[in-house]
């Protein structure tokens, strides 16, 4: 099972190493990571491997919000994402 995660807000330094070790906590595998920056604005999309996660979504997208508390933060299962993107 996997997970997608977005965060989206002002850059800062260490946003993906806060994520990271949030995820890290909770047992999701980070699979993938793609990040922009486009002037003073930080975009990241995250893959993670969920099949052995010691929290439930609500849990873990908690706890990325308390690491980046200034950054908006997403959490969906990846049988959600993709239902929401087919065509």
């Amino acid at each position: 099972m996997k997970a997608v995660i977005t965060v989206i807000g002002k850059d800062m330094v260490g946003i993906l190493a806060k994520v990271a070790t949030a995820c890290a906590e909770a047992n999701a595998n980070v699979l993938e990571v793609s990040q922009s920056v486009l002037e003073d604005y930080f975009a990241m999309i995250m893959l993670v491997d969920i099949s052995k996660l010691g929290v439930d979504l609500a849990g873990l997208t908690a706890s990325i919000e308390r690491a980046v508390p200034e950054m908006t933060v997403h959490v969906m299962h990846e049988d959600i994402f993709n239902s929401m993107h087919r065509i």
